[in-house]
């Protein structure tokens, strides 16, 4: 009898973590067959994909509006193919938003269902850990202080650390790096990275390209790195910089982003997942991040944000080691200064900085995708070799 895992990712982050315990699990028991809603890497590991991750790529309330017909006639269309040919267990992967409705569905038809990553429920929406009780069975996720979190409301939680941190060298060598991706190791270098989202593109990539010009004519040596997720995004910011930054001289890079971070001496980047990979590197940083207006004039209104810092390096340490900057603060002036200040730091500040990083680095360095894959079998022995 086949055992199969239905699992779905919603962006280029999930798709990462979902590929990653695939092979985990696939390394337990070779026979588990795997399909949902994937991206290159899952489907790379051995999933069949049902429809293209790149249909659940949407971010924020108002963007998702537009896209909410598409996004429920897929959920339907998923859910009625489980609900034929059930699976031993539905696993969402990130994407809160359409999984957790759909896991709700699935586990009262009683199929098991596990949720891995945290939605940043501490953070904002407090309210959905109700929801999430009625949909999951158990919840695995990547940073300690989530698991007292759900205890507190009776979910099943597991810490099983972050992957990222698993695969990264701390503090990397900038000069291998450098010559990996042919650059100058004597000129200082700037990675740039405004978010994989086509609506975060729209709204960071000309104001990360004019920040970046402008450091570039005050330091003529500075080598602006853009790594990005494809080559439409590439052709998307070469046009940008091309049209509106002539005088700019960046290289773009496909699939070269933890590469590239090694590489810099500053990063200004979107916040997400890739402020996080930065602090795992080792690097300095500056986060910015914009929402569509009405959707910040919802946040701010209703009092959605419920944590004083929305990135992850400064949650886990309850202080300000990235810079961030959201909306209309997010401008050329406070981010060109804020990476200026950079290298003006104190080497007592920067050892600082750097402790606190490495600090987080040991704490999320647990063999995720391992120890995610071994709790699965453990919690469900379904998916236990049937020989």
């Amino acid at each position: 009898m086949t055992q199969r895992i239905a699992i779905v990712a919603g962006e280029a982050s999930g798709d990462l973590l979902a590929a990653r315990l695939i092979k985990s699990l696939q390394a337990l028991n070779p026979e588990l067959v795997f399909e949902g809603i994937a991206g290159q890497e899952m489907q790379q590991a051995g999933c069949h994909s049902l429809y293209p991750l790149e249909k659940l790529s949407v971010m924020g309330l108002v963007e998702v509006l537009k896209h909410l017909p598409e996004l429920l006639r897929i959920r339907k269309s998923v859910f009625q193919h489980w609900i034929k040919t059930p699976p031993d267990l539905f696993i969402g992967v990130d994407a809160p938003d359409f999984n957790l409705p759909l896991a709700r569905k699935l586990k009262a038809a009683g199929i098991p269902t596990v949720h891995y990553v945290s939605p940043s429920i501490w953070a904002w929406r407090e309210n959905r850990v109700y929801r999430i009780r009625k949909s999951i069975d158990l919840m695995l996720v990547l940073f300690p202080f989530e698991v007292e979190f759900y205890r507190r409301h009776a979910i099943p939680a597991y810490f099983v650390g972050h992957p990222l941190a698993d695969e990264i060298t701390f503090n990397a060598d900038h000069r291998k790096a450098r010559l990996a991706l042919g650059l100058d190791t004597e000129r200082p270098v700037l990675a740039v990275l405004p978010g994989s989202r086509a609506g975060e593109l729209a709204r960071l990539g000309l104001l990360f390209l004019q920040v970046a010009r402008t450091l570039q004519q005050r330091n003529p040596a500075l080598q602006v790195l853009v790594p990005v997720v494809d080559e439409k995004a590439r052709t998307t910011l070469e046009q940008l910089a091309a049209g509106q930054v002539p005088e700019l001289i960046l290289q773009v890079r496909v699939g070269s982003a933890r590469q590239v971070m090694q590489a810099a001496d500053r990063i200004l980047l979107a916040s997400g997942t890739a402020v996080l990979e930065g602090m795992l590197s080792g690097r300095l940083m500056v986060a910015a991040y914009k929402v569509a207006p009405l959707t910040w004039w919802l946040i701010r209104t209703f009092g959605l944000l419920k944590v004083r810092y929305v990135t992850l390096p400064n949650n886990l340490a309850g202080e300000e080691l990235v810079p961030e900057y959201l909306q209309h603060d997010a401008s050329h002036a406070k981010l060109t200064a804020a990476l200026e200040q950079l290298d003006e730091l104190s080497p007592q500040r920067r050892d600082y900085l750097m402790a606190c990083f490495h600090a987080q680095y040991r704490q999320l360095r647990l063999d995720a995708s391992e120890t995610a894959a071994q709790t699965l079998l453990e919690q469900f022995p379904c998916l236990q070799p049937l020989s």
